[in-house]
């Protein structure tokens, strides 16, 4: 199936301004949003797209890198002038001695040049796909089952830390061979999708949680989302929206290191949202305001 074309999946031209991209993304998000849509898997997937588009065409680079050479321009290690130099090279016609054509083979240049073929029987082609995976997937490795055409259901183990544009090698995988001799690899190319909540900076996650303003106030004990599930969290008393809570040790992994991140929770005040509620809200912030006059903070505003 090709892939989407991001200004498509955001619904605006291609010669959109940034505050066009970002007004089209925020109302995409607020349509699609899992807390909007649960158990609506659809909408779950719609969100994750809108996300994914806005993630590059928000970037001025990537969106350059995307406008030139669409989606493998996003893969991690991509080197645009590598990329400008083979397709000037390849503009001229002919095959690509060094792996640029798809139906090329190392044998094939060597009856070209000597006038026959290596001994043994020749190794199957070397194969390549790219495979999309949940986040939670690839920052933890686990193993997935993927479905590929002509290849069936494979299992496979995604590497702890994996980002977009991980390559994987599946050894014997690959285009078997026509004479009897070893099947060639297969390479997976993946393509991390966004979660709905969780975000990730190398191995530590983040996710933002709703609170009232009682148990900020108060402090309480809530359940926080984590890869694993739900653990406990004491809210201190006097938390600050917005405030950021460590959970050691709950987060994601670096490639190549067992060594797990941190989970960081930021604590994000949700107010009530019926007319009734509001008016009792409005009637405890007029009490509660006095409270404020001649404190720091207000000092610190001027």
């Amino acid at each position: 199936m090709p892939e989407k074309d991001l200004y498509g999946v955001l619904n605006v031209p291609r010669d959109a301004s940034e505050d066009d991209l970002r007004r089209s993304y925020r109302k995409l998000a607020r349509e699609y949003h899992p807390d909007v849509n649960p158990d609506d898997p659809q909408a779950e997937e719609r969100f994750k797209e809108v996300s994914f588009a806005y993630e590059v065409l928000s970037d001025a680079e990537k969106r350059r890198t995307y406008d030139e050479f669409g989606h493998d321009g996003l893969a991690q290690g991509f080197d645009p002038q590598q990329a400008r130099s083979y397709k000037q090279w390849s503009s001229g016609g002919g095959g690509n001695p060094f792996g640029g054509m798809g139906d090329f083979h190392f044998e094939d240049l060597f009856e070209s040049l000597f006038g026959g073929r290596p001994s043994g029987p020749r190794r199957g082609r070397d194969l390549e796909s790219e495979i999309g995976v949940d986040f939670l997937d690839a920052a933890m490795g686990r193993e997935v089952r993927v479905e590929l055409r002509d290849r069936g259901t494979l299992r496979v183990r995604i590497p702890a830390g994996a980002e977009d544009g991980t390559r994987i090698r599946l050894a014997g995988k690959g285009e078997p061979s026509a004479g009897g001799g070893p099947a060639g690899d297969l390479y997976l190319r993946l393509q991390v999708r966004g979660h709905p909540f969780f975000t990730r900076d190398e191995s530590d996650l983040f996710v933002d949680v709703p609170v009232t303003l009682p148990e900020l106030v108060k402090g309480t004990e809530i359940e926080v989302p984590t890869p694993e599930g739900s653990v406990s969290m004491k809210i201190p008393r006097r938390s600050a929206n917005g405030r950021k809570l460590r959970v050691r040790g709950k987060g994601g992994y670096l490639r190549g290191s067992r060594t797990r991140g941190d989970l960081y929770v930021r604590l994000v005040l949700e107010l009530p949202q019926t007319p009734d509620e509001d008016r009792r809200l409005e009637e405890i912030a007029d009490q509660i305001e006095p409270l404020y006059e001649g404190s720091r903070l207000r000092k610190h505003l001027g």
